[in-house]
């Protein structure tokens, strides 16, 4: 079972990564119910949402390298 992530809880991205490949696997089970389909579900959309926060986060931080060598925040 996984985990109700908090948005402010420092959760590294790999582990985020794992907890939805296990969310993911735990709905691909056979007997599962639809309840806890429905929760995992959910619990899935959370940390999707959260992996792409942080995402987002890294890439505000990233520094790209112009012609001159000079260093400039990356802009998506």
């Amino acid at each position: 079972m996984t985990e109700k992530i908090d948005d402010r809880e420092e959760i590294g991205l790999e582990e985020l990564f794992e907890r939805l490949e296990t969310t993911i696997h735990s709905m691909e089970e056979e007997d599962i119910s639809l309840e806890d389909s429905f929760r995992l579900y959910h619990e899935g959309i959370d940390i999707l949402k959260n992996c792409n926060d942080r995402i987002d986060e890294v890439e505000k931080k990233m520094l790209i390298l112009d012609e001159e060598g000079g260093l400039h925040e990356f802009e998506s």
